[in-house]
């Protein structure tokens, strides 16, 4: 199962955290690993090289985190549209996805 972590602060979101794999399908055919992994990228390249926020940001096979280290508004409405596609995928593919709301360590 993806399992989707978005951390929230005083401010709104700081980040999320996309971990697992949803096992639909064997490696390299599976679509819904590739929704969210698009999606999930998308964001996180859009907050880093589009708006140019800090942020901590890692990515590898079945993982993908990005934590703002400084003022998140500027990327509030990338956050949101990226909880509310997952949750919509979650609701399509609840025994493939589950998105979890936390908050943030600082807030």
């Amino acid at each position: 199962m993806i399992k989707i972590e978005f951390y929230s602060g005083i401010n709104g979101l700081c980040g999320f955290e996309a971990q697992g794999h949803s096992m639909s399908a064997e490696n390299g055919e599976d679509i819904i690993c590739a929704f969210v992994s698009s999606a999930c990228l998308m964001a996180a390249n859009t907050v880093t090289e589009i708006i140019g926020l800090d942020a901590d940001a890692q990515s590898e096979d079945g993982y993908l985190k990005l934590m703002i280290l400084e003022n998140a508004a500027p990327a509030q409405d990338i956050l949101k549209g990226l909880r509310l596609h997952l949750t919509e995928l979650e609701r399509d593919y609840p025994q493939n996805i589950k998105v979890i709301h936390r908050r943030c360590n600082n807030a």
